[in-house]
């Protein structure tokens, strides 16, 4: 996985004056669009999207320095106009393009190359289950992608759970796990964009589907999912395992991500403050 990952930053690498959509990437790296893109963003902490609008603009900053005009430049890396280069390049870099002909100015974003890093040499727990098609049924919003530390907007979230809201979500699930869960869907319009935002849902699994208009439904087919079981400081372990299963347990792993809701659930340990076992469930297939 290792090789292949940095084979398809070559050809990247190769094609950055070119038409290269992320679904060409992903094409080139072998697996599906939506799978390859929240990989990378995991294992580069950036979208796809904007390391190829990145390694573009250093490029161009490097070309610019050995002589070539802005307008040249421009549409060399496929801008419509010397107008679009110019705000694009001023937004990435603080600084115009002229700044670089004229005073030398330089910014850079090199090529990324994966490399093997051993982290504790730990073994991740983890179990494969198939689930019949099922309904996520609670209360969402949109919220900041936070990889660590408590997520305020979360917080506000479940605090706005009314009692009403409970109580229907009690009588409504019937599957497993039966626990309250959080789960997580349209994330960045599937990290095509770089807004940093995804919809967080606090709710309960079911399979029934008369729901009330006091809560939302997002219907999940059938599927494989991966199941993570994690214990220890909360959300830090939680965070952690979650980090781990796309940045080192996917990449390795027979099976790739499939297009709909990850979700975990948490239970908070009575006799230990900030202690907690909790549970992610990925939904994947087999590559």
């Amino acid at each position: 996985m290792l090789k292949e990952l940095n084979q398809v930053m070559d050809y990247i690498e190769e094609r950055l004056t070119d038409d290269l959509t992320l679904e060409k990437v992903s094409e080139f790296a072998g697996v599906s669009d939506y799978h390859f893109r929240k990989i990378f963003f995991y294992l580069s902490g950036i979208t796809l999207n904007e390391y190829l609008k990145n390694r573009r603009l250093s490029e161009a900053n490097r070309d610019l320095l050995q002589g070539a005009t802005v307008t040249e430049v421009a549409f060399h890396y496929g801008y419509q106009s010397v107008d679009g280069f110019t705000r694009a390049f001023k937004r990435w870099s603080g600084f115009l393009p002229s700044d670089v002909i004229r005073k030398g100015l330089s910014k850079s974003f090199p090529k990324i190359s994966f490399v093997i890093t051993v982290k504790g040499g730990n073994s991740m727990e983890f179990r494969i289950e198939e689930k019949p098609a099922f309904n996520l049924v609670g209360v969402s919003k949109r919220v900041p992608i936070q990889f660590e530390g408590v997520n305020q907007e979360i917080v506000k979230l479940a605090e706005s759970i009314t009692d009403e809201q409970r109580k229907e979500m009690r009588s409504l699930q019937n599957i497993e796990p039966y626990e309250i869960i959080n789960a997580s869907y349209n994330a960045d319009a599937n990290f095509k964009k770089e807004e940093g935002d995804l919809t967080h849902m606090i709710g309960i699994l079911t399979t029934e589907n008369d729901v009330s208009p006091l809560l939302e439904k997002v219907p999940v087919e059938a599927c494989t999912w991966a199941i993570f079981p994690n214990e220890g400081p909360f959300p830090s372990t939680l965070q952690e395992t979650m980090a781990k299963t796309y940045s080192e347990w996917l990449p390795s792993s027979d099976y790739e991500l499939i297009q709909a809701p990850t979700f975990s659930f948490t239970k908070m340990d009575e006799h230990q403050k900030d202690y907690a076992y909790s549970e992610v469930w990925i939904p994947v297939r087999r590559k």
